[in-house]
């Protein structure tokens, strides 16, 4: 066996060991994950130290909702697997590739116009996930999330915003890959500077218009009408040097009940968003009788499935203040600084392996060199265990940011609110607060429940 894969072809070696890795990934993920459903079945009542902050009725929905959704992470990413697996195997990528190129060859564009073919194989590409994942993504809302009371779609709402995503999605998609692509074929020796320094200003000037221009694209934003709450984040936002704007409230309750808050935006315009899900007394989900309007009614089904949720002013002002504890902290700045070292590494190893023809021959492109397939390739495949540590070294650096933030948020005096809020929003979006330490360590890029509550000092340690 170890003989005669030794005596395989370089690209070989190559393909296999990207399964392989693949795979071993796939079979790590399911190990955590059913030692995370071990612990939703096996721990049924609610621990001593919760007593006090969780009632019988609220665990045993948390736990059943975890567990549904573990269930179906199983299903969906066995699916997930075997699906990539056999693309691999069947040669789909080639496959694919050879597509566009027919259809672009019959507007009479040859194998030249290799940008105009990567963006048919990109669209392509996107339509087949689009079209294998709605199944899945149709199960999840109408079946686990309406289940356990989250959501609010109807299936045509839901379809329409499906659509909408694809569009946008590849409004954005094509131009910047089309132009990325343009960058590496003319760039020269250094082509990997400038398409990493074009993929930092894509991403800056996403940041900046996603908020105003993208999101309101598919749900309604709203400023937040003047009154005690708006006075108080403006001064809090003043206490700190925060330069704050503007305070959006976001209609999130049209698609689902689960809740949110956000800042965003560069240098003086900093804006910050709330879901009306968060605020207890604007969240529609809260407030009984009919819609206001016809539309409201054909696009939203307000159930009133769940008790009254979403956070009081002060316990806002205590979330929010979690909030501008990272703002405070610079861990915006230095998740940036973070990302852009990495991306400028990724495209520094990019460059010395894109010439490798054995890359390209190990996936079945033996006669071409697409730059588009050799970055997915690369980025995709080749990276693929340097992208798995470092995804586990940014949850470890996550969790520190926010015990940070939790800190902040106390040094303002406001741990009792700051308690309060994460102990409703937890039982508003059914958390469970159990977790296997293995699982816990390699996912939660937050804290477990407990494990905040105990910093803040609301829970003593045994």
């Amino acid at each position: 066996m170890v003989e005669h894969i030794f005596d395989l072809s370089v690209e070989k070696k190559i393909f296999y060991a990207v399964l392989g890795f693949s795979w071993t990934v796939y079979l790590w993920e399911a190990y955590l994950s059913y030692r995370q459903r071990r612990t939703y079945r096996s721990t049924t009542d609610v621990p001593r130290e919760l007593l006090k902050i969780m009632d019988s009725e609220t665990f045993e929905k948390s736990r059943l909702y975890q567990l549904d959704k573990s269930n179906f992470s199983f299903w969906s990413g066995l699916y997930s697997e075997t699906e990539g697996t056999l693309i691999l195997l069947l040669g789909g990528i080639p496959f694919l590739w050879d597509t566009a190129g027919s259809l672009t060859s019959r507007i009479g564009l040859g194998s030249e116009y290799e940008i105009t073919q990567s963006l048919v194989f990109l669209t392509l590409a996107t339509l087949f996930s689009a079209f294998t994942g709605l199944p899945w993504s149709v199960y999840n809302t109408f079946v686990i999330e309406e289940k356990h009371g989250f959501n609010q779609q109807t299936l045509g709402f839901f379809l329409k915003d499906a659509v909408k995503k694809f569009i946008v999605t590849q409004c954005i998609l094509l131009p910047v890959t089309s132009l990325l692509l343009y960058i590496i074929k003319i760039g020269g020796d250094f082509f990997f500077i400038y398409a990493w320094l074009f993929t930092l200003a894509v991403s800056l000037v996403l940041v900046t218009i996603y908020a105003d221009y993208i999101a309101p694209l598919f749900d309604k934003f709203a400023p937040l009408p003047e009154g005690e709450l708006k006075t108080d984040i403006e001064t809090m936002a003043k206490s700190i040097s925060f330069p704050l704007t503007k305070v959006y409230v976001v209609e999130g309750s049209k698609r689902s009940s689960h809740s949110n808050a956000y800042f965003y935006g560069f240098f003086k315009n900093k804006r910050i968003v709330l879901f009306d899900t968060l605020l207890e007394d604007y969240s529609p989900l809260n407030q009984a009788g009919e819609p206001e309007n016809e539309e409201a009614s054909n696009e939203s089904k307000a159930k009133q499935k769940n008790k009254k949720q979403g956070c009081n002013n002060s316990e806002i002002l205590a979330v929010l203040g979690h909030e501008l504890g990272h703002w405070k902290l610079g861990h915006m700045v230095k998740n940036i600084g973070i990302s852009q070292m990495n991306s400028f590494l990724c495209f520094s190893l990019f460059a010395v392996l894109i010439g490798r023809k054995e890359l390209f021959v190990a996936f079945g492109f033996n006669d071409s060199q697409p730059t588009l397939i050799g970055l997915m390739i690369i980025f995709q495949f080749i990276f693929s265990p340097y992208n798995e540590v470092l995804s586990f070294c940014l949850t470890v650096l996550s969790r520190r940011f926010e015990f940070q933030a939790d800190a902040f948020a106390r040094g303002m005096g406001k741990a009792t609110e700051l308690c309060s809020a994460l102990i409703k929003l937890n039982k508003d979006n059914l958390g469970f607060p159990v977790a296997d330490w293995l699982f816990s360590m390699w996912h939660y890029s937050h804290p477990p429940l407990l494990e905040r509550l105990r910093a803040l000092g609301s829970i003593k340690q045994d």
